[in-house]
C-alpha cells in the first residue's frame, strides 16, 4: 500500500504547487491593484449595451436544439479525421461503413432541415 501511495506523490506535489501559485497570484493582485469600485465598473456589460432584461430569463428551446445539432455534426467531423488517415488499412469494408454512417447523418440533417429545426425566427 505504501508503494502505491508513493506513486501518487508527484501528482500531489504538482497539485500543491499549482494551488500555491494560484493563491499567491490572486493575493498579489489583490495587494498590488488599486481597489476603487464605482458604479460603472460594477454595472452589467453586455456587448457594449446596457442589459435589457434580467440575466436569469429563460432561453428559447431552439437555442438548445441548435447547440445539440452543432455538437452532433461536430462529432461527425471528429470521426472523419481518423477514418481518412486509416483508410488505406481498413479497406473496402471500412470505406462503406463510413459511407453508411455519413448517409445516416445526411438523412438526419435533411429531416431536421425539412422540420424547420435550423430556422431561427
Amino acid at each position: 500500500m505504501e508503494e502505491l501511495l508513493r506513486e501518487y506523490l508527484p501528482i500531489l506535489m504538482f497539485v500543491g504547487i499549482a494551488v500555491g501559485i494560484a493563491v499567491a497570484l490572486v493575493a498579489a493582485s489583490y495587494i498590488a491593484a488599486v481597489q476603487r469600485p464605482d458604479s460603472e465598473k460594477l454595472s452589467a456589460y453586455e456587448c457594449g449595451f446596457e442589459a435589457f432584461t434580467d440575466a436569469r430569463s429563460k432561453f428559447d428551446v431552439r437555442y438548445y436544439l441548435v447547440a445539440i445539432l452543432f455538437i452532433v455534426f461536430d462529432l461527425e467531423v471528429a470521426f472523419l479525421f481518423p477514418w481518412a488517415i486509416s483508410l488505406g488499412r481498413i479497406g473496402t469494408f471500412g470505406f462503406w461503413s463510413m459511407i453508411i454512417f455519413l448517409a445516416v447523418l445526411t438523412i438526419g440533417f435533411i429531416y431536421e432541415w425539412k422540420k424547420g429545426a435550423l430556422e431561427w425566427e
